[in-house]
Formats: C-alpha cells, structure tokens, sequence
C-alpha cells in the first residue's frame, strides 16, 4: 500500500539527548497505534509528522508532501496533543469553531463543523459551557473535536485516553475506530498496550528514539517463536491430558498447574498445537474448560522485544 506517512533516516536531537535515533518507518492507510515507554520518542513523532519540528537529519512526508514548512498541509491533518492549552473562559464550541476558521472556513461553515465535531464526540450538551468548568473527560473530547473539526485526512493522536473516565474512553474508543472505518487515517499514541490492542491490531513500537518492530500484533509476535510460546489448558482430567502431550513432537515442556486443574504447556510450534486442541477436548472425555495465553498479547511482545 502507498504509505501515507514516511520517515526516511530521520533523526532528532536535542542537545545531547537523542529524540528519534536514525527513523526508517513507512505507515499506511487505516488506524495504526504508536506503542512506546514514556521517554520512547513518541511526542518526537508526532511533533515531527506535525512540522511543529524540524529533523536533525533525514525526510519526513505525510500524503507525500515534505512537512516542514509547509503550511497548507495543516489542513489536511489533525493533531489532539497529549497537553491542553485551552482559553479558559472560552466555551467548548467557541473554541472548536476558531480552530475551523483558523483552517480556512468561513463564518457559517466553521459553526457547523464545529457542531458536528462536538456532536461526533458526545460534547453536545455541554459544548457552551465555558471550559475551565470541564472535566478531564471532557477537556480530551473537546481537544479531539478541534482536532477532527476540518476533516483531515490524517489524524494523529497522542495519549488521548490520558486521565478519562472508564465511559469516556469507551466513546472516544468508538470515535476513533468510527474515523478508521469512514476512510480517515489515524495514528494513535500510547504507552498503555491494551487501550492501542482494543483500537488496531497494526502497531509500531518505538524504544529510546529507535523502531524496534513494526506490522500487526500477530506478525510481530512471531518475531520471538524461537522462544517457546506458553499455553493454559485447564482441564478436569489434566494428568492424563498431560499424558497424551507428552508424546507430541511440538510440546517442549508440560507443567501441573494443581490450583487451575490444568497445564501449562510450552511449545515452538503453537499453530500446530492449537489445530490439535479440538480432536484432544473431544477424545476421551478429556473436555477443555478453557484455553488462554500469557504470551500472545502486547505485553508480553514488548516486555520481550525491548530486552532482548
């Protein structure tokens, strides 16, 4: 696929500090989640796909235009900052509605966007209180509303889930899947895995300034197969299911796990093994209650991937 953001031996120091450590990265249409520790380079990222900074060394193209000092890109992408810098005695709405007129609307045009951007957002029915009354909750909704408000064709997001309450970070969950699905490309910033898994399975983990695995979740948890992948079986009749695994050739290791009535199996080939769970639940009586992994999950990538 064409990418539509592009780093091409992209570096950023500040001082001696290294932001981002030489950045080869392509990233394609859809949503994608920009997974990292705080201290990863994440803001730099985002700060640099932006043109709010310029690269040390190497290029940067989003929609296939140079950034930096390029000013008409501005309204083709939209930036929800991790910090807010509202005026406090601006209301929601009039707020939203000045960052559309700053993007080239009109009078007219920028009220009804602005409208239409806190409605998307569920801002409706406090959009003309005056923001320094705002919770948390609703300072994030609003910043993703001036966002979104001129329609970019880019959305970069960063930790905007930071500080929200459980219903508010479910709707701006739906809302930035909704902006994936209606056509609008969205990189979203996180330090927290599972709030990036329950967005897109297409991530890009960053550490100290460099790219340390890029594609989706699966693809990059078979970067570490050569360490054996560990499965919980539970099951009533566990010994003589730990019987029957000990003569298969994929299993390297089975361990009793008295308290869950189950096993935990370390194998090298984990497809192999999960195709023959459904004739093992079926034989012998030998019924599965429940099967799970402690390994195919972001953490459990990362956690691997960045000590290795």
């Amino acid at each position: 696929m064409t990418p539509i953001i592009e780093f091409d031996g992209v570096s950023k120091w500040y001082g001696d500090v290294i932001g981002l450590n030489k950045l080869t990265l392509h990233v394609p249409a859809g949503v994608t989640g920009l997974l990292g520790p705080n201290g990863a380079g994440k803001s730099t990222f985002l700060q640099l796909a932006t043109g709010q900074l310029r690269p040390s060394q190497g290029t940067v193209r989003v929609l296939g235009q140079g950034v930096w000092d390029n000013p008409a890109l501005n309204r083709l992408i939209g930036l929800c900052p991790e910090q807010d810098a509202f005026y406090e005695w601006m209301t929601g709405h009039d707020f939203v509605r000045t960052c559309a007129r700053l993007s080239g609307m009109g009078r007219r045009e920028a009220t009804a966007a602005a409208d239409r951007a806190m409605q998307l957002v569920g801002m409706t029915e406090n959009m003309n209180r005056a923001v320094k009354g705002y919770s948390k909750g609703m300072r994030q909704r609003t910043k993703l509303a001036q966002a979104l408000v001129h329609q970019p064709r880019v959305l970069f997001l960063d930790e905007p889930l930071t500080g929200t309450d459980p219903v508010a970070r479910r709707d701006l969950i739906d809302v930035i899947r909704a902006l994936g699905a209606s056509g609008c490309s969205v990189v979203v910033s996180s330090h927290v895995l599972h709030e990036i898994h329950s967005l897109t399975s297409r991530i890009v983990l960053l550490h100290r300034g460099r790219l340390v695995a890029q594609g989706h979740v699966r693809e990059i948890r078979d970067l570490i197969d050569k360490h054996p992948h560990r499965i919980v079986l539970v099951c009533d009749k566990f010994r003589e299911l730990a019987s029957k695994l000990a003569t298969c050739a994929d299993v390297d290791g089975i361990k009793f796990l008295d308290r869950e009535s189950g096993l935990l199996v370390e194998t090298r080939q984990p497809d192999t093994f999960y195709a023959r769970l459904p004739g093992l639940a079926l034989s012998d009586g030998l019924a599965l209650r429940e099967v799970y992994s402690e390994d195919d999950n972001l953490e459990a990538v990362f956690k691997y991937l960045v000590n290795r």
